[in-house]
C-alpha cells in the first residue's frame, strides 16, 4: 500500500488499473507507454518502489536476449530487401500478365502478389506500403475504382500476419510459449485459404460492376514465360525458410537468417545500389526497435496482472459458464474485433494473451489453432476503422485517394475475413494439419 490507496484485494487493483489501461489507450496515449506507467504503478501499489522496480528493470533485458524473438529482425530485413532490390515489382509483373485476363484481373494479381511478397516480408504495413507504390498506379492507369484499389492494398497487406515468416505470429508464440516453428507452418494454409476467399470476392465484385475493374488481357505465353525468372528468388527464400523449419534441420531464426543472406546475395548480384541495402537495414532496426519496445511496455503491465491474481479469477469464471465452448469462442473473438477497432494488432494480442489464452486452454482449445485464429483477428483489426492502421498507411502513400475512400474500399474484404474465420472455426485442420506432419 505504498501509494496510500488502500484497496481491499490484489484482483481490485488489477480491475482498477485495467479499466485505466483502457481510459489512456482510448484518449490516446500510445500503448507502450500506457501500458508501462499502468503496470510500474499497480506493481508499486502490491510490492513496494523497491521490489517493483526491480521487476521492471529486469524486462527489456531479458526478454530482448530470448532467442526466438531474434528470428523478427531477419524476417523484417528480408521484406524491405527484397522491395529495394527490385522483387516487389516483378512479382506484381508475373502476377499481372498470368492472372490479368480474369474478373478485375490486376487486383486479384495484386492479391496473390501481396501473398508473395507477404512469404518474405513478415510485415503488413510495410506489404501495404510497398503494393500501395506498385499496384495502385497499375490499377487506376486501366480505370479501376481507387476504393477497390486502395482496398484491395490495404486487405492484402494483412495476408503478411498470417502466412510465414509472420512477425505477430512469433510474438505470440513468445507470449504463449508455444512452438515458433509449428505455428510459423501453421498459418500458411490459412494465409492461402484467405488469398483465394479475397480473390474470389473481388471476382464477384467485377461481375457485379465491371467498369470498377476491368480485365486486362493481351500477354502472349512467351511474356508470361518471360516473367517467370524474376520471380523465382521470392520462390527460394519462401522454399528455404519454409523447407528448414518443416524439416527441422533449422530453428527459425535461422532460417531467417539464411533467408536474409540469399536475399541479400540475390540484392548484390542484381546490383542494388549501397544506399538502398542502408535504407532497408535502416527501416528493418526501426520497425524492429518499435516491436520490441511494445513488447517492453506490454510486458511490463503483463507482470502485474500476475500478481493481481485477475488472469486466474478470469480463466475460473470463463470455466464456470454453462454454455458451449465454442460459443464462448466467439464471444472472445467479437471482444477481440471491438477492441481492435481502438488499438494495434500487436499491442491488443500482448495486453490480452495473458489473461485470455489461460481461459482458452482451460475449455480445451488447442493453442496452435487458438493462436492463428487470434492472428486472424488481428488480421480484421488492420483494416477496421477507426484504427484500421494499413488504411492509414495506404492513404500515406497514397494522400490523393482520400482515407474514406480507403475505408469504404475494405468493406468487401472484411466479409472476406469473417468468411476465413467461419472457416477456421469449422475447419480446425486447415491450421493443424501442417503443425501436425512436422511431429
Amino acid at each position: 500500500m505504498i501509494l496510500g490507496i488502500g484497496f481491499d484485494s490484489p484482483f481490485t487493483v488489477g480491475l482498477i488499473a485495467l479499466g485505466f489501461l483502457l481510459f489512456l489507450i482510448f484518449i490516446g496515449v500510445r500503448v507502450v507507454f500506457a501500458a508501462a506507467i499502468v503496470g510500474l504503478l499497480g506493481l508499486v501499489e502490491l510490492l513496494g518502489w523497491g521490489p517493483a522496480a526491480g521487476i521492471v528493470g529486469t524486462i527489456p533485458h531479458s526478454k530482448s536476449s530470448t532467442y526466438a524473438l531474434s528470428v523478427l529482425p531477419m524476417f523484417i530485413f528480408i521484406g524491405f530487401l527484397a522491395y529495394h532490390a527490385g522483387m516487389t515489382k516483378q512479382l506484381f509483373d508475373a502476377a499481372r500478365k498470368w492472372i490479368g485476363w480474369v474478373p478485375g484481373g490486376l487486383a486479384v494479381a495484386t492479391v496473390f502478389a501481396t501473398a508473395g511478397f507477404a512469404a518474405v516480408s513478415g510485415a503488413s504495413t510495410a506489404t501495404s506500403a510497398v503494393f500501395s507504390r506498385v499496384a495502385i498506379p497499375e490499377m487506376l492507369k486501366y480505370g479501376y475504382d481507387r476504393k477497390l484499389a486502395a482496398g484491395v492494398v490495404a486487405a492484402g497487406g494483412t495476408l503478411a500476419t498470417l502466412i510465414p515468416p509472420s512477425a505477430i505470429i512469433v510474438i505470440y508464440a513468445i507470449i504463449v510459449e508455444e512452438s515458433v516453428g509449428k505455428l510459423l507452418l501453421a498459418g500458411f494454409l490459412p494465409g492461402i485459404v484467405s488469398a483465394l476467399i479475397y480473390a474470389g470476392i473481388i471476382m464477384v465484385w467485377a461481375k457485379a460492376r465491371p467498369a470498377d475493374a476491368p480485365s486486362v488481357g493481351g500477354f502472349t505465353w512467351g511474356e508470361r514465360l518471360r516473367s517467370l525468372p524474376g520471380v523465382l528468388p521470392i520462390f527460394i527464400v519462401v522454399f528455404i525458410i519454409i523447407s528448414a523449419i518443416y524439416a527441422g534441420w533449422a530453428t527459425p531464426t535461422e532460417a531467417g537468417a539464411l533467408g536474409a543472406a540469399v536475399v541479400f546475395a540475390l540484392a548484390v548480384v542484381r546490383g542494388t545500389k549501397w544506399k538502398d541495402i542502408q535504407g532497408s537495414l535502416m527501416e528493418s532496426a526501426k520497425l524492429t526497435v518499435m516491436i520490441f519496445s511494445l513488447i517492453w511496455g506490454v510486458l511490463i503491465f503483463v507482470r502485474f496482472l500476475g500478481f493481481s491474481g485477475l488472469p486466474e479469477a478470469f480463466t475460473s469464471w470463463i470455466v464456470s459458464l454453462d454454455v458451449p465452448p465454442m460459443v464462448i469462442m466467439i464471444c472472445i473473438l467479437l471482444a477481440y474485433a471491438i477492441l481492435g477497432m481502438f488499438m494495434d494488432a500487436i499491442g491488443m494480442l500482448l495486453l490480452t494473451l495473458p489473461v485470455v489464452y489461460p481461459a482458452v486452454i482451460a475449455l480445451g482449445f488447442d493453442s496452435i489453432w487458438f493462436g492463428i485464429i487470434v492472428v486472424k483477428m488481428a488480421e480484421v483489426c488492420l483494416i477496421t476503422p477507426p484504427i484500421g492502421l494499413n488504411c492509414f498507411v495506404v492513404n500515406g502513400v497514397r494522400p490523393d485517394i482520400p482515407l474514406t475512400d480507403v475505408f469504404r474500399g475494405i468493406a468487401l474484404f472484411f466479409i472476406a475475413d469473417v468468411l476465413t474465420i467461419i472457416a477456421l472455426l469449422a475447419f480446425p485442420e486447415i491450421v493443424t494439419l501442417l503443425p501436425n506432419l512436422m511431429g
